[in-house]
């Protein structure tokens, strides 16, 4: 879809355009150019392929064009997914946001630890990634815990004294980098653990990765590497939406469930894995995961209603990661969503964050979030054609 704008003449007034408006033309625009990069790129490659007469020895890892990465930004990201016992609307909203970018989106009720629904299920499944800065929340919770920091403890960062929630809704890595300092690598790693990192966040889920965390600090920076980049942690998009749902719903971590029929669903009991003691921190983290959609990494996914999140942007073992886990603040259905972007330089967080906010436009235009939805065989389960491309 190409953004359209307003034909300007002497008697023609512009009309006022929101920053939600802004914020959803840029992403038609870049909609727009990567469409047609796409094209030429396939274009190319079937060019070159048809043309080659010699067979070349098989390598381990394709380099993409554009830098050393070995995943491509764009694919279809719903290839091989099974559809049986999501919720179509949500199902709806998330493909249509991802559109061709090479990525997964999961969507998790925050009050249930049930996923509504997993695009790209190969990926979310899989090992995991570096988490790169959405680990600074799970830091952020520890220091809390551990009283080093409080909402308004600050540190010189230059000649700047920066607190909390600036520092969250900036991603600056100076700042959790001396709180993983301060803190120590046992401490980091022990919240960590209870925070979800380490072990599987589904509840038998066939195919789903523990993911990984390190037994030691990492050679590479040591603590303060690990607390503000997750070096050589391996996140799952099923652990972050499970702790962003904990956030959400005052401090209850569940098992993620996921009916994979009606009846499952008709069937469905909520488990929790246990109850974390953050109730009375996450007032001091929220305003930063507030201010990173507001005015910091997140922009992008500003809409109408109020989006508590975090961004994370690194580059692991040659794929470039764009991360967005978040939660709607407002509402009578609080959902987690979660967005990875895997590929080259286009797949940063601000870029997840921007896919995120459009899946929350999209369902806010239903109303989704204003009363509990009555689920029926119907609603669940449908046509693949609704909801791939």
């Amino acid at each position: 879809m190409v953004a359209t704008g307003f034909t300007a003449t002497p008697k023609t007034r512009h009309r006022r355009v929101t920053t939600a408006e802004r914020s959803r033309q840029r992403l038609r625009r870049t909609a727009t150019v990567r469409e047609a990069s796409y094209v030429r790129t396939a274009a190319r490659t079937r060019s070159t392929s048809a043309a080659r007469t010699v067979k070349k020895p098989a390598v381990a890892a394709p380099i993409i064009r554009g830098g050393p990465w070995t995943s491509p930004t764009y694919a279809d990201s719903t290839e091989g997914d099974l559809l049986d016992g999501e919720d179509l609307d949500i199902r709806r909203a998330a493909v249509d946001a991802l559109g061709n970018f090479n990525g997964s989106v999961v969507v998790v009720d925050t009050a249930t630890g049930r996923i509504l629904s997993m695009v790209n299920q190969k990926l979310a499944l899989g090992s995991g990634f570096q988490p790169c800065s959405t680990v600074k929340v799970s830091v952020a919770l520890a220091g809390l815990s551990e009283k080093v920091i409080g909402e308004k403890t600050k540190y010189h960062v230059g000649n700047l004294k920066m607190g909390l929630t600036y520092a969250l809704a900036h991603s600056n890595n100076y700042y959790f980098s001396t709180l993983g300092q301060k803190l120590g690598f046992d401490r980091v790693s022990y919240y960590a653990h209870l925070f979800g990192y380490g072990e599987k966040a589904g509840l038998n889920i066939p195919g789903e990765q523990p993911g990984h965390y390190p037994s030691a600090p990492p050679q590479n920076g040591g603590v303060g590497m690990l607390t503000s980049f997750g070096e050589e942690i391996q996140q799952t998009p099923l652990q972050l939406a499970a702790l962003m749902s904990a956030i959400a719903n005052g401090g209850t971590l569940y098992y993620l469930q996921y009916p994979r029929s009606p009846a499952e669903v008709q069937n469905f009991v909520p488990r929790v894995k246990r109850k974390l003691d953050i109730e009375g921190l996450i007032p001091a983290i929220k305003p930063g995961m507030r201010g990173a959609v507001e005015f910091g990494t997140a922009h992008r996914a500003r809409e109408d209603g109020p989006i508590a999140g975090k961004t994370g942007t690194c580059t692991d073992n040659h794929t470039h990661l764009g991360w967005f886990g978040s939660f709607n603040d407002v509402g009578a259905r609080k959902l987690a969503v979660v967005v990875l972007l895997t590929g080259g330089r286009p797949a940063i967080g601000p870029l997840a964050a921007g896919i995120a906010g459009e899946v929350y436009r999209r369902l806010g235009e239903k109303n989704y979030f204003q009363a509990m939805q009555q689920m029926t065989p119907a609603t669940l389960v449908g046509s693949q054609i609704c909801c791939a491309r």
